[in-house]
């Protein structure tokens, strides 16, 4: 891995993963996960030397693309061919089924609050159009808006207290005030690209939001208020998410779905899920 600030690096090999790459999520350890390792229906694990495996197998029928932790340690899979989110026992292995609500379009990207509430974003691809749900920690679904463009990225800022969805092909981010309950208000733009699309986006712990920016190839810094600071240049260009993870929380990892792997570069800032992790250890011990 190159140890200059924002410069990528390919991390895992070519074709390891199919084009379904997605999702990709690092555990209190520093382990990586990401969806569809050779072969659909599967979630890959990638140490942090880089070695490769199959974790688990996911039921049949479904298929993964984002992935969060909660703050024991659990893993939540958003499911979108069974309008699921999953939920696996990392110790055990097991997966259950922590929500189904058939009028999901499709499960999408996943973020979550330190309170353990999820958010997903549900994009109706052929239409162009989208929804925004709340998993609440006991499984049960809130739909928080229905009539939205092809919803994608999403994350929560490291105050709590904004919620961040975009918006692929009408390439906007949204922003809303979140309260600790998962209500959600005063909906504004945070910005509209002028190009290419968007998938996957996540912050670091100044609430500085990096966009994955999909057909560019690039992965966008943006600063709290929306002001692009950098864009790193990638490899591939189909980014399709990015994480946060290393043992300082500073190393990125990029999906990428043309090229079937994961790429990584360094950040100048932990990211946000680092800090959570941090935080949850404190709780443990």
């Amino acid at each position: 891995m190159n140890d200059k600030l924002f410069v990528s690096s390919e991390f895992t090999p070519v074709n390891g993963f199919t084009s379904g790459i997605e999702g990709p999520a690092c555990d209190a350890d520093g382990n990586l996960y990401a969806v569809n390792f050779e072969r659909q229906h599967t979630i890959g694990k990638v140490t942090p030397d880089g070695e490769t495996s199959v974790f688990i197998e996911l039921p049949t029928g479904s298929i993964g693309n984002g992935i969060r932790f909660n703050s024991e340690g659990y893993m939540f899979i958003a499911d979108y061919t069974n309008h699921n989110v999953l939920k696996v026992d990392m110790k055990t292995r097991e997966i259950s089924v922590h929500a189904h609500e058939p009028n999901m379009n499709q499960p999408n990207d996943l973020a979550i609050g330190a309170n353990d509430i999820l958010y997903a974003s549900v994009p109706n691809w052929s239409e162009s159009t989208g929804q925004l749900w709340r998993v609440d920690t006991d499984g049960t679904v809130t739909l928080l808006e229905a009539d939205m463009g092809t919803t994608n990225g999403i994350e929560v800022s490291p105050d709590e207290k904004i919620l961040y969805v975009n918006e692929s092909a009408q390439r906007n981010i949204w922003i809303y005030d979140l309260s600790p309950e998962g209500e959600i208000s005063n909906k504004r733009l945070l910005i509209q690209f002028p190009d290419f699309n968007m998938d996957g986006m996540r912050c670091d712990i100044e609430g500085n939001l990096y966009v994955t920016r999909h057909g560019k190839g690039t992965i966008a810094k943006l600063s709290p208020d929306g002001k692009v600071l950098l864009e790193v240049t990638l490899t591939g260009k189909l980014c399709t998410n990015i994480a946060f993870g290393g043992p300082d929380g500073r190393t990125c990892y990029v999906t990428m779905a043309d090229r079937g792997n994961v790429e990584v570069f360094r950040a100048d800032l932990p990211g946000r899920s680092w800090k959570l992790f941090q935080r949850n250890s404190k709780l443990v011990n």
